[in-house]
């Protein structure tokens, strides 16, 4: 199996770029920049940025960029993915170095995610420093948060992430829209590091791409400073104020300007894997967390 460490970056599309680099600026808190070769970057710690957003006559979500340890560890995981026959191509050098990395592996998943795999992160020394006053997002060894993918091909999937990839399974949600229709299945999986999940694959298709993607700050204050950034630039709301059950995560959620959700959080759990064992939650949240504020919102 892969030995994971975190997710390094996501990158998005939108046709116009000045979209991203506001609600990136104005709203999360976060530093933007030209990316080499076109696009933007966003910054949110001393990397040069962990989101990358392209032109593209598409919104949606494009690629997870994942990273492991060493130059060893990436050519083990071509290995690993060669004897599972999971196709491939390296990346070229100009490609790397817009992401940030000295090799890329790129490959889509058994439902079609589009994952980008590489190591030895490009680093300037440039410090963060937010123009909304942010002190810090919690990255390091946690990666940069969690992303959320439809996996309607969904057994194939979780076998992929398990016996590939590498993941652990965190827990199980099963979802029903009603109490007598069959279950949609999430599963929350983690890899090489404590973040209680670094992905989380869902039953379901999502025309965006991503169901949401996860950032966090070190404190409910800064929760709440975005929450007033967001109502402020009257970005649309998609989630209220809540606390999750598994992660234990207190945050809200609206949407990008490219389509999918975006959760803004603070206090989520981080795990000795050793002790933890799996299971099924089968509420949301402990409280709050009204997923159909985003809809009251669209009528």
């Amino acid at each position: 199996m892969i030995d994971i460490r975190g997710l390094a970056y996501f990158v998005t599309e939108i046709e116009q770029l000045e979209q991203w680099q506001r609600y990136a600026e104005d709203v999360l808190g976060m530093m933007t920049a030209p990316a080499p070769g076109g696009g933007l970057y966003v910054k949110m710690d001393e990397r040069p940025f962990r989101i990358l957003v392209l032109e593209g006559a598409q919104a949606r979500y494009y690629a997870s960029g994942w990273e492991v340890a060493s130059e060893a560890a990436f050519k083990d995981a071509l290995v690993t993915l060669e004897k599972a026959g999971v196709g491939f191509e390296l990346a070229a050098a100009d490609f790397c170095r817009q992401r940030g990395m000295q090799a890329i592996a790129v490959l889509t998943d058994p439902s079609g995610n589009r994952h980008e795999l590489g190591w030895g992160h490009l680093s300037d020394c440039q410090p963060f420093v937010s123009p909304q006053g942010v002190p810090r997002f919690l990255t390091g060894e946690m990666g940069m948060g969690h992303t959320v993918l439809p996996s309607p091909n969904f057994d194939a999937s979780v076998a992929f992430f398990r016996d590939v990839f590498g993941f652990g399974l965190s827990d199980i949600f099963n979802f029903r829209p009603a109490p007598d229709a069959p279950a949609i299945r999430i599963h929350f999986l983690h890899c090489n590091n404590a973040r209680h999940h670094s992905l989380a694959i869902a039953e379901y298709a999502v025309p965006s791409g991503c169901v949401h993607v996860m950032v966090e700050v070190d404190s409910m204050t800064e929760v709440g400073r975005a929450h007033d950034r967001m109502t402020a630039r009257q970005v649309p709301i998609s989630a209220t104020l809540g606390q999750h059950l598994n992660d234990r995560m207190t945050s809200f959620y609206m949407k990008t300007p490219s389509g999918f959700d975006l959760e803004f959080g603070c206090g989520g759990l981080q795990v000795d894997w050793e002790r933890h064992s799996p299971f099924e939650f089968t509420r949301v949240s402990i409280w709050g967390h009204d997923f159909s504020a985003g809809q009251k919102q669209q009528a």
